[in-house]
């Protein structure tokens, strides 16, 4: 499809150069033209099966070395391993030292004791060999007591030998295995890439249409975490036509100051309309449920709600709207680009009182001119219940929409998609 390859370009991207997401809305707004045609110049079939090869190659090479590192837990862990049988000997050793030094210990009691019992009227001669006997006695408890010592001293260091080369052991299958979970998720990035650029390749018939926008009000640039606020998105259809069946599509993108530690599963977003019965949860491709029946000219409203969980760091984020349509007669399309709203995460109980709602990223807004669109609404209800429609409407189900996207950016990271989103039609 010419509209969407977006999966298989975010995919991509995330593989052969990941975006920086905290840097995606302003980067991509402030690059230089050439470096922005480059950032969004789309993979080839060739290219991606060279990356899906290289992908499994590298799977591969994790699966080998996580064996490798399997059998050498094994054998260190083993009865047998050298530095077991060390430890055990010491151990023995020690033992062995420590009863030597128990009985070395009561011969000094016992001599003590004859001693100390001598009758008063006992011999020069007996008191002499009874205070010879003492002597000799703590003699050898003093040579039992330094060897038990050495022996104790050798055991602890030689068991301290074991344990450290059976963490070190253990350490490098852990990072084995999870080298191979992160090659395991990257190769499966590239095959879906890689099929999803193929399904788009035999069914090119999407167009992004910059008469379909979306836009969200009310969304605050500042909010403490811990807290809630409501805002509301508006789709308006200014293609000229009807549209049979429209997906918007909502993702929230939020990290700590330091940018490196994602806290989107720190975000909650829901959405309600008044034929919704409530408010609900987005689903797994984070769309706000579908809109049946958008006729052209006209809009949609949906309020928005987001909950900041109170454990949620301090820094900044970004709120992505977009919306994808399939038609009856199998026409489909969208909005040329993610719209993105930033917005800042305060410490949980921070006051920001007054503060300026959130606005769209400079040039990057798939808005349009308010004054083009009629002030009517579709009174068409939300569908809630979508799951198995489209093939009812006699479109593909492999048609891509947004909503593949939308996957895409939980697996890869929403700069993939923004760099795959930021391309006009033309380019495709």
């Amino acid at each position: 499809m010419k509209i969407r390859r977006v999966l298989a370009t975010a995919v991509a991207a995330a593989v052969t150069a990941p975006v920086v997401i905290l840097s995606a809305g302003t980067a991509f707004a402030d690059a230089h033209p050439a470096a922005q045609a480059q950032a969004q110049q789309k993979p080839t079939i060739e290219e991606l099966e060279k990356a899906a090869a290289e992908a499994k190659k590298a799977y591969d090479d994790a699966v080998a070395a996580e064996n490798v590192a399997r059998k050498a837990v094994d054998a260190a862990l083993s009865d047998d391993a050298p530095l077991h049988v060390k430890a055990k000997a010491a151990a023995k050793e020690a033992g062995a030292a420590y009863a030597a030094k128990t009985v070395a210990d009561k011969a000094v009691s016992d001599a003590q004791f004859i001693l100390d019992k001598l009758p008063a009227d006992a011999s020069e001669a007996d008191k002499a060999a009874a205070q010879k006997a003492l002597a000799d006695a703590k003699k050898d408890a003093e040579k039992a007591d330094a060897a038990f010592k050495a022996a104790d001293t050798k055991a602890a260091a030689a068991l301290k030998e074991q344990q450290d080369a059976d963490v070190a052991v253990l350490r490098v299958l852990h990072d084995a295995t999870e080298a191979t979970k992160k090659a395991l998720a990257a190769k499966n990035a590239a095959d879906q890439a890689l099929a999803d650029a193929k399904k788009a390749a035999e069914n090119p018939s999407c167009e992004m249409d910059p008469g379909l926008t979306t836009v969200v009000t009310g969304l605050p640039s500042k909010i403490a975490a811990g807290s809630t606020t409501d805002f509301s998105l508006r789709v308006t259809n200014g293609t000229g036509k009807n549209i049979d069946k429209l997906w918007p599509f909502t993702y929230l993108h939020a990290t700590d100051k330091s940018g490196h530690k994602v806290t989107d599963d720190l975000l909650r977003l829901q959405w309600s309309t008044a034929a919704s019965g409530g408010w609900k949860d987005l689903d797994s491709l984070h769309r706000a449920g579908v809109i049946n029946g958008l006729k052209g000219g006209t809009h949609y409203d949906m309020k928005l709600r987001l909950k900041v969980d109170a454990k949620a760091p301090a820094g900044p984020g970004i709120a992505f709207v977009a919306g994808d349509y399939v038609n009856k007669d199998k026409s489909c399309g969208g909005t040329p680009d993610l719209t993105e709203y930033s917005f800042e995460i305060l410490p949980a109980g921070a006051k920001p009182g007054e503060v300026d709602p959130a606005k769209p990223a400079k040039g990057k807004a798939n808005t349009s001119d308010p004054k083009t669109q009629t002030s009517a609404t579709s009174t068409t209800p939300l569908n809630t219940t979508n799951t198995g429609t489209l093939a009812a409407t006699g479109a593909s189900s492999d048609t891509p929409k947004l909503a593949l996207a939308g996957g895409a950016a939980v697996v890869v990271g929403a700069g993939a998609v923004i760099a795959a989103r930021r391309r006009r039609s033309g380019a495709n």
